[in-house]
């Protein structure tokens, strides 16, 4: 392991027993080493929703610079109705 700093940390009873069953049952060696774990797993959550949001910018910040004319909602309409229709004859109406 890298250098290691050594810290207190408080926790409620049920979450100190959910870690203790865990080192209990042998999933983990030590309560240290379920708590890296739960770190690790915190830290890649962390950046996968960095990586989410940073894709849902891009989209937005598409969307926004796109040159093509925006729709109005009537046409938004029309081509949603349309689309179901072609999808109603393509797969019949019990596949809806």
């Amino acid at each position: 392991m890298q250098n290691a700093e050594k810290i207190s940390v408080t926790m409620t009873p049920e979450m100190l027993q959910v870690i203790r069953a865990s080192v209990a049952s042998g999933e983990y060696a030590s309560t240290s080493e379920a708590l890296r774990d739960a770190v690790r797993i915190w830290q890649r959550e962390r950046e996968e929703r960095t990586e989410r949001l940073e894709a849902i910018r891009i989209r937005v910040r598409t969307s926004v610079e796109d040159p093509r004319p925006a729709l109005d909602a009537a046409e938004v309409e029309r081509r949603l109705q349309a689309l179901h229709a072609d999808t109603v004859k393509a797969h019949g109406s019990e596949g809806l």
